[in-house]
């Protein structure tokens, strides 16, 4: 059987997550975090991904992004992950599953709540005790969004700006530095699994609104109430290029199939 096209909803933000093969360390090493990094650059420069923000951990990364066409966010998980992978097997003399078979993507509304994935995002290495600030972990998006590069800058800062609602580049960098601030003072500090491992976060009418989207692809989901926000819910969710078995990141039986149907209404 032909395998479905994954289906598309152009504008709209992913969090992306994707561990290491059996949650190996695999990352503990700042050389192979940065070569990651450096490849996360090469996908914006070649495919036009837009980036909102990253982080590197030892074994798991960290992606957030817009969906700009069907091709974007698959064609860049492959170039990164995969040179990433072949670099450090080909270094380490080694052999074998680097990555995990899937990565998950979570849809993230905009304004309040894509402000609040990204502070969930920087928090990430504080979280787990490696570091006491976000700043001090080079590995991740919080310093470019504080202090901006005129070079090599991997970041969408004027996205960023338009989609979390601001009004300027300061504005958007005070409410960003508050919002981390404000978390790492309360120690509110725990993992927050909505914004990982839900299909979608937002309020309400985005949660409805997704789901309509989806059509019957979110049949079986649940629409759950977290403190003031909505999550789409359901026990495993990927975001699929469905490339081809060789090339691919992701094994079929992790993600939803559309009907011949819906295939002819995205096409």
């Amino acid at each position: 059987m032909a395998r479905a096209n994954r289906h598309h909803i152009p504008g709209q933000i992913w969090h992306i997550t994707h561990r290491c093969h059996k949650r190996e360390f695999l990352l503990k090493f700042s050389k192979d975090r940065r070569r990651w990094q450096q490849w996360l650059f090469e996908a914006r420069k070649r495919y036009k991904l837009q980036v909102l923000d990253y982080a590197v951990t030892s074994n798991h990364i960290h992606l957030l992004v817009v969906d700009s066409n069907k091709d974007v966010i698959p064609d860049s998980l492959q170039l990164i992950a995969g040179r990433t992978a072949q670099e450090f097997n080909k270094r380490k003399q080694r052999k074998g599953a680097f990555w995990d078979d899937r990565y998950h993507a979570t849809a993230i509304e905009t304004g309040d709540h894509l402000l609040r994935c990204i502070a969930y995002i920087d928090l990430n290495m504080v979280r787990n005790g490696v570091v006491t600030h976000p700043s001090l972990w080079e590995h991740g998006g919080y310093n470019e969004i504080q202090h901006p590069t005129k070079r090599y800058s991997i970041l969408d800062r004027e996205r960023l700006i338009v989609l979390s609602g601001c009004n300027s580049d300061e504005q958007f960098r005070t409410i960003h530095r508050q919002l981390v601030e404000e978390t790492i003072q309360s120690e509110k500090l725990d993992r927050q699994r909505q914004w990982s491992e839900s299909v979608a976060v937002g309020g309400q009418g985005f949660i409805e609104g997704i789901k309509n989207q989806l059509n019957r692809g979110s049949f079986g989901r649940k629409t759950l109430k977290c403190d003031d926000s909505f999550i789409l819910r359901e026990t495993s969710a990927a975001y699929n290029g469905h490339l081809p078995t060789e090339k691919g990141l992701l094994s079929s039986k992790n993600s939803y199939y559309l009907t011949i149907n819906d295939l002819k209404s995205s096409r």
